[in-house]
């Protein structure tokens, strides 16, 4: 609003009114806004969940600690989207078609995630809404994005290419994927797009629901994530940065950069009360937010098929999971009993739990949460200059 204020201004040669046409004040500003808001805000909000005993249900999983956190306000994560969502209305161009899909990801996945920690916290039902129905909320709105990515005029999809390292000038077509040629490959090809874009929107906010199981964990590796896909977005949104880079170059994404300032700053904030000990947990209204915008941002940018490196946390967290159930019943069903392949999934609860026979025994101790917390992140950290040094490649 702000930004759009200020444009209005030009017309009347107020001074100061280029001021928000760089990129780089607005997002700055923007991330500064959040930031604030969410330090105070937060405290406020936390104080009046605690008030109404929004606190979170733990289930006994037998892990250090655990039960400390009982009656920890949970639905947190509402302090990271109306804080974010304040920055990015006050300084992202609200008529770029890239910032209102985004907008509409926060929102209908905060919606979606809000109405899971609602029936847990006031239905007293533990289990949420169910696995089918998340997933159909998410694969709706994965279609959703597809579409308008592929009808609207202000995305760029004349190629269907993306970025990936070792190809040539970095990009991989997706005709390729196309067992058919002509006009029925070009159909074939749009099918595919639509598909990843329909998994990638899911697989992520999935992702990073499962990684939310210690204090500040999925917090800061989100963090690490977003600010790399800002940076992108800023410098695939300027033809002399992108072609310095070797990278695509795509007209409007510099605008995602100010929306991801927004978020980190209110990730940033809500991390000073989330970080062990947790005063609050940000619950499925965060996390699945938060993955879906980690996912949908990356389509935006074409930087996708680079998400199993970037995301390498959320990538091995969730991964974890599905090899975990599909070894557990393989071997039950073989043997009569089944096989752990690790202590407990998510992958960050194997590091916590200790004296249960598993396939994986490392580490020979369970190991604090917080330390736990700090390896996780240091490895997100690593895994983002990774993903930026692997454009270098070809």
């Amino acid at each position: 609003m702000i930004y759009h204020l200020f444009e209005a201004l030009k017309e009347l040669n107020f001074p100061g009114h280029g001021l928000l046409s760089f990129l780089s004040v607005r997002a700055m500003l923007a991330a500064v806004t959040s930031l604030l808001l969410s330090l105070t805000w937060g405290k406020r909000i936390i104080a009046w969940l605690q008030k109404k005993k929004y606190g979170e249900t733990i289930r006994d999983l037998g892990l250090e600690g655990q039960m400390s956190k009982k009656g920890t306000p949970t639905m947190g994560g509402i302090i990271i989207l109306l804080t974010s969502l304040t920055g990015i209305l006050l300084f992202c161009d609200l008529t770029n078609t890239y910032i209102q899909l985004l907008i509409l990801t926060m929102l209908w996945l905060g919606g979606l995630g809000f109405a899971d920690d609602y029936i847990k916290v006031f239905k007293n039902n533990k289990d949420g809404l169910s696995e089918k129905a998340k997933l159909v909320g998410q694969i709706v709105l994965g279609f959703i994005i597809a579409f308008t990515v592929c009808v609207s005029p202000e995305v760029d999809t004349t190629r269907l290419t993306t970025t990936l390292p070792f190809f040539k000038n970095h990009e991989f077509d997706y005709s390729w994927l196309s067992p058919f040629t002509g006009q029925f490959g070009v159909y074939c090809t749009w099918a595919i797009y639509v598909v990843m874009i329909v998994f990638v929107t899911t697989a992520c906010s999935n992702s990073v629901n499962l990684t939310d199981g210690l204090d500040g964990l999925a917090t800061g590796t989100s963090a690490i994530v977003l600010v790399v896909i800002g940076i992108f977005a800023w410098l695939s949104g300027n033809t002399i940065n992108a072609e310095y880079l070797n990278i695509m170059y795509i007209p409007g994404t510099g605008e995602i950069a100010v929306y991801m300032a927004a978020l980190v700053g209110a990730l940033i904030g809500f991390l000073w009360y989330n970080s062990y000990p947790a005063q609050v947990f940000m619950g499925d209204t965060g996390s699945l937010a938060l993955g879906g915008i980690i996912g949908v941002g990356a389509v935006l940018i074409k930087k996708e098929l680079m998400l199993p490196i970037l995301c390498g946390i959320f990538f091995v967290e969730a991964l974890s999971v599905i090899i975990q159930r599909t070894y557990f019943r393989r071997t039950r069903k073989k043997q009569g009993e089944g096989v752990r392949v690790f202590r407990m999934t998510p992958l960050h609860h194997h590091f916590q739990k200790e004296g249960i026979p598993a396939v994986i025994q490392y580490p020979k101790r369970a190991l604090p949460e917080s330390k736990i917390v700090v390896r996780f992140w240091i490895i997100g950290i690593l895994l983002a200059v990774a993903t930026f040094a692997l454009l270098k490649l070809r």
